[in-house]
């Protein structure tokens, strides 16, 4: 677990923010197809310290590379004084992201024997699908991830060029409850930047997405157990608690 002291953190998320309103800057930075993974240590770690319903993810620059921060949230929702801040640092992928997804189908057979037992008619309805909860739609999740690969480069354009990087995100708030799977074997979780149109604000916004991988603890094999889970989070700006 990688960690910066105070001075460290402060001077990173300021160099974030100096970068807002740079295309170019941002733009090699911010390489479309790279992510974030934090590990199980840094996952302990934030839940042991944080307080709040939600957890705070602060955006950095750190020697020329964007960086994630972890930073903890009190029980009145404020930053929480701590002397080393977690960090991950935005790189590509070492192999694939496979996601699996579960889902529920109830089928219901019909079969009519007459009375010398001939097969005279059958039918077969299948009603389908009911995400297991607390996952939410794989599909959702993959668009939000392709639109901000397809996109991301055009929307730190137009915000840079319309808007001068005002309402670029400078952190991230996501709920608590990330921190507690809702199965055992947790080992990891991969933190991807996605495009999702928001109804309330009535633009895309860049959220960052949460997927949780889990190890087959059974050592079964069974996709129920090593399905991921996924969330989303709220960017500030515009969505800003503190």
């Amino acid at each position: 677990m990688t960690t910066f002291n105070r001075e460290q953190y402060e001077l990173a998320v300021t160099e974030w923010a100096s970068s807002l309103n740079n295309f170019t800057t941002l733009k090699t930075l911010l390489p479309t197809n790279y992510v974030f993974d934090l590990s199980l240590d840094e996952i302990t770690w934030l839940k042991s310290k944080n307080l709040y319903k939600d957890f705070c993810m602060d955006m950095g620059v750190y020697e020329n590379r964007v960086v994630l921060i972890l930073s903890p949230l009190g029980e009145d929702g404020n930053r929480v004084p701590v002397d080393d801040y977690p960090y991950s640092v935005l790189m590509e992928m070492q192999g694939d992201l496979s996601l699996v997804e579960t889902r529920q189908y109830v089928v219901i057979k019909n079969a009519v024997l007459s009375n010398d037992l001939k097969k005279i008619d059958d039918d077969a309805d299948m009603y389908f699908p009911v995400a297991n909860k607390p996952m939410l739609e794989q599909d959702k999740v993959v668009n939000a991830i392709e639109s901000w690969r397809n996109e991301g480069v055009n929307w730190l354009y137009y915000e840079t060029q319309e808007f001068e990087g005002r309402r670029i995100f400078q952190r991230f708030y996501v709920p608590s409850e990330n921190l507690t799977p809702p199965k055992p074997g947790l080992n990891r979780m991969v933190c991807s930047f996605g495009l999702k149109f928001s109804d309330i604000y009535q633009r895309m916004l860049v959220t960052l997405i949460f997927i949780s991988f889990y190890d087959d603890l059974s050592n079964t094999g069974s996709i129920e157990t090593i399905s991921n889970t996924y969330d989303w989070s709220q960017p500030c700006p515009p969505f800003c608690q503190l």
